[in-house]
């Protein structure tokens, strides 16, 4: 890159105008001159090498300004204007950091009010780019009162206080009412708390609790409890439906099209008759009221914001009614039943009468419901739910921030005020047979007449509709926009578009609970859906606050992990309490959604929560290994997978196939990590972005190849100083890669590379300094894969100690499917005049003691003769030829080096440094791989794979005679895995 340009790393990171190889003038101040860097833009037509033709000449003109500029764009510490940076005139006034490309992002554009969208919800194979986002401007912004406060209380005020509240206080009692409401308020309460705190980390999209939730506890937790809420919110509907249409019956039963239900009290026949509505007329109301509000919700989401107001103003003019028709009770008609303010009444009030109802409430002895606390629970929870309604409007307010909080907070702090306050008016003034009898008993007592609190029920009951019809299918919008479930794509809506389909879905699903006509057994369904969200959103403050990362700063300061863990522990602790076979199936159904999710949805990175836990666990455990020596017990292979090939690979194919093949075989069920490395020659910066794509395209490659691992590139000069780079620095802790493992260099010869030799030679002794285990593949290309099953032997040739590597290899490659036919044999090497019998039962115990099953072999080194009959001898004559052809390789190799040495006067010289040869000692290497060689081809021509140990590089020698050494060593065997451990032990004899 020209030292004066710029260019984007990344398309995606830069508007259109800025991908055209943007260049800038480098300035230099004159001396005695106070200089200002000023950049401009040039000619986005010119060429960078026109320009700039050589890096002397790129320092055209000197710039200097010696005064002040004025104007409102020349003042100091003022931000440019468009045409800064990003546009063909002005100036920048940031001086050197101008020419930061960061700055130019996030800095200039963000301060000259051009809009950089942020994705949404990143996919796989999409790059990421750190943009900022505002919010788009809109004509009328909402604050605290009408955006949050306002559609809280009419949500959470709602049918349940007006015709099922008095019945609650009636079989609860008073005592046992007041602790129903503040426990079910505390539930509510801690959820508004970790809500504000969520909700105050940052700027908010649609979706409410989706949206939180899926950005802190990641998309699949988020979509699963997601679909749960919008579930809930839909029968939520139809539960507003309901209640409007039972009261409408009730107020003027002449409008049912059938005979009402007369239900007798306590199953005696001198009792009381009550009246309920028919199930017929509440289905067929039910539905032409969902048609209807559906057709309203059509017209747009403003008409009904326009109307809302004007639903909560009857609401709160009935419940001042109420209070004033129980204040002025019993005084001058005191009707049956109510018997005004009473400490008598009080008393005979407080305790509980828990007993069996009908499927009305109606108390009866015969009846097919028993109520009790944990019952009422799932009766009352829906009356103090409705705290998301102010973040579903996050977009629709002037500051979320503050609003949220406040008006959350506020809202149910004040509903749960009047629940207790109710709970006493109601428990002292009419006898407990009156509040199980009258399931209207708010209309029966208003003051001035019951028809005011008729249509404050039905209003707020339409108003609560609406509100669900209207947030249920822009939940479900959201959630499709995310696109992380395709089978949701017909659910997607452009930006500022209404979700007519998602509409009608929602209404569907509404008209077929509303057919159900029950709402006693339609509430405890819309608890579980409302408790699964809340506890999901106080798990996600817990989370969050728990790891305490460096992007948590939420604003409202008034919360602790502790208290959302309590508000998620009361949630669950509820939904158990009001039915567990509710709770199982609601946790299934999320369980379900949560693995479909997994399975057929797209991937996505939203930064959530529990990345950020994977990092932490990951640094706690790191730090918990310390840098102590791993016990063998505890020991994993971590292998370091050295990509770069020696030799050509397919086009795209950044790893040899087989290698990630060979990687998989050194796990044990999966378990453990793999480093892919590949080194890029270059300097590195030029060739940074280079490696940035070769990274991602080797990672793309091993998930394609399903290996457990990570993909890195590392730019150098040369092969040699990457991998010296790599073998010092790959890895933290106890957890860098203590095995290397590559492919044996056989084109080496063919192709005439005369700087493999050293290079190989240089990378197996950084491994010996470092204390790296080493693998090296010999006939990769036959190395079989998942499908192709081996039989026959795994042959070990173990020469010297490595800590039992070589063994727990041949363990772990019988684990998997190719091997697990194979049987292992185990052949030591002995030295002439040894103990046999004892070498080969002492190897006996050693593998007893490691639970290994293996043949043991012991060979000494006389029984290699030349002079065999038969096969054997044929193939001691290929040993014998190679064995030859090396000699001859090296005589002609020493010759010329001892002919260059006498010419120039100078010392035997080899790869650039000095060397020692030993003409004996060259000849007893050979001899010796020989012998090894003709060895393995004896008795493991037919193994699925052989093990050998790997001789070092003799001190002094030059790289080729030991790559001579190592090609008589590996000739015509066809699979073989050459293996040297460490000063470590990988197994051990105890438990």
């Amino acid at each position: 890159m020209d030292n004066g340009e710029i260019e984007g790393s990344d398309d995606n990171e830069f508007p259109s105008s800025q991908r055209r190889g943007r260049k800038y003038r480098a300035v230099v101040a004159h001396d005695n001159d106070r200089a200002v860097l000023e950049m401009s833009s040039l000619d986005p037509g010119s060429s960078s090498v026109s320009s700039f033709p050589n890096r002397d000449n790129s320092l055209e003109k000197i710039k200097v300004s010696t005064q002040p500029k004025m104007g409102s764009d020349a003042r100091e510490g003022s931000f440019p204007t468009h045409g800064g940076v990003n546009g063909s005139q002005g100036e920048s006034k940031l001086e050197l950091f101008g020419f930061d490309s960061l700055v130019n992002i996030l800095g200039l554009k963000s301060m000259t009010g051009e809009q950089v969208l942020a994705p949404s919800s990143p996919r796989d194979g999409q790059d990421v780019s750190t943009a900022l986002e505002r919010p788009k401007t809109m004509g009328v912004k909402l604050g605290t009162m009408m955006g949050v406060f306002v559609p809280c209380l009419q949500n959470i005020l709602g049918i349940i206080y007006y015709i099922r509240f008095s019945w609650i206080v009636g079989m609860a009692g008073i005592g046992g009412s007041l602790l129903l409401v503040t426990f079910c308020g505390s539930c509510t309460f801690l959820t508004a708390i970790s809500l504000s705190a969520i909700a105050t980390n940052g700027a908010m999209k649609g979706g409410g609790p989706y949206y939180l939730i899926g950005r802190a506890l990641g998309p699949e937790v988020g979509v699963s409890i997601g679909l749960c809420f919008f579930l809930g919110t839909a029968v939520a509907g139809a539960l507003y439906v309901l209640g409007a249409v039972e009261t409408f019956l009730n107020a003027v039963p002449s409008a049912g099209l059938f005979r009402e239900t007369v239900t007798k009290i306590n199953g005696t026949a001198a009792a009381a008759t009550i009246s309920s509505p028919n199930l017929h007329d509440l289905q067929i109301y039910g539905i032409i009221v969902t048609i209807i509000l559906c057709f309203i919700v059509f017209g747009g989401v403003k008409m009904i914001n326009r109307v809302a107001p004007a639903f909560l103003l009857p609401v709160l003019f009935s419940v001042f009614c109420i209070f004033v028709g129980i204040v002025s009770a019993g005084k001058d008609h005191p009707a049956t039943g109510i018997t005004g303010w009473s400490l008598e009444t009080l008393k005979d009030n407080w305790s509980s009468d828990y007993q069996t109802t009908n499927n009305a409430g109606i108390p009866d002895s015969e009846g097919n419901i028993y109520w009790n606390f944990n019952a009422l629970v799932g009766l009352f929870f829906p009356a103090v739910t409705g705290i998301m309604a102010g973040s579903n409007r996050s977009a629709s307010l002037k500051d979320t921030q503050r609003s949220i909080p406040v008006g959350t907070l506020a809202a149910t702090l004040t509903t749960s005020g009047l629940y207790l306050f109710s709970v006493l008016l109601f428990g002292a003034f009419a006898t407990r047979e009156k509040l199980l009898t009258d399931r209207l008993l708010t209309a029966t007592v208003a003051w001035p007449f019951p028809a005011i609190v008729y249509i404050g029920i039905i209003l707020s009951t339409l108003g609560a509709a609406l509100q669900s019809l209207t947030g249920a299918p822009r939940l479900l919008a959201a959630i499709a926009n995310d696109d992380i479930l395709p089978v949701l794509n017909y659910f997607k809506v452009a930006d500022g578009s209404e979700p007519h389909l998602a509409t009608l879905f929602t209404a569907f699903i509404c008209a077929a609970c509303v057919i159900i006509g029950n709402l006693d057994l339609i509430t405890p369904t819309v608890t579980m859906f409302f408790l699964l969200c809340y506890a999901g959103v106080n798990l996600s403050c817990f989370l969050l606050d728990l790891l305490d990362a460096p992007s948590w700063r939420p604003r409202w300061k008034f919360h602790h992990w502790s208290l959302s863990l309590l508000g998620a522990l009361l949630c669950i602790v509820i939904m158990f309490l009001i039915s567990w076979s509710f709770t199982v199936v609601s946790l299934a159904l999320a369980s379900l959604i949560y693995y479909y999710v997994i399975i057929r949805g797209k991937a996505g990175d939203w930064g959530d929560g529990f990345k950020s836990a994977y990092f932490q666990l990951a640094l706690r455990s790191l730090r918990s290994l310390g840098a102590n020596q791993v016990h063998p017990k505890n020991w994993y292979p971590i292998p370091l997978i050295f990509c770069r090939p020696w030799g050509k690979l397919p086009e795209n194919v950044p790893c040899h196939p087989k290698l990630a093949d060979f990687a998989n075989c050194m796990k044990k069920k999966g378990r453990g990590m793999s480093i892919f490395v590949s080194i890029l020659d270059g300097d590195y910066n030029e060739c940074a972005e280079d490696a940035k794509a070769a990274c991602k395209q080797l990672n793309t490659y091993i998930d394609y190849k399903r290996c457990e691992g990570v993909a890195e590139i590392v730019v150098a000069p040369s092969m040699s100083d990457g991998f010296r780079n790599i073998v010092q620095t790959m890895g933290l802790g106890n957890l860098k890669p203590n095995i290397v493992v590559m492919r044996y260099p056989e084109i080496w010869r063919r192709e005439n590379l005369t700087e493999i030799p050293a290079t190989f030679v240089g990378i197996i002794n950084d491994c010996i300094v470092a204390n790296k285990a080493v693998v090296i593949v010999k006939g990769l290309d036959e190395w079989p894969n998942e499908f192709q099953r081996q039989y026959g032997t795994i042959d070990l040739y173990w020469i010297v100690r490595d800590g039992g590597l070589m063994l727990l290899l041949s363990q772990l490659l019988l684990t998997k499917e190719s091997f697990e036919s194979c049987k292992i044999q185990v052949f030591c090497i002995a030295e002439e005049d040894s103990n046999a019998e004892e070498l080969k039962a002492d190897v006996k115990k050693f593998l007893y003691d490691l639970r290994m099953q293996a043949e043991v072999i012991v060979i000494t080194m006389k029984t290699w003769d030349v002079q065999v009959e038969g096969g054997v001898g044929a193939q001691q004559d290929e040993s014998l030829e190679a064995f030859t052809g090396a000699e001859r390789r090296i005589a002609s190799c020493l010759a010329e080096m001892k002919e260059k040495a006498q010419r120039e006067g100078t010392p035997l010289m080899a790869d650039g440094k000095p060397v020692v040869v030993n003409e004996q000692q060259v000849e007893k290497f050979l001899y010796t791989t020989l012998k090894l060689n003709s060895t393995i081809l004896r008795y493991s021509r037919m193994s699925a794979v052989v093990l050998v140990s790997l001789p070092p590089p003799p001190v002094n020698h030059p790289a080729y005679f030991y790559m001579e050494y190592m090609d008589l060593l590996v000739e015509n065997v066809p699979r073989l895995l050459i293996v040297r451990g460490y000063r470590r032990d990988v197994v051990t004899l105890f438990t």
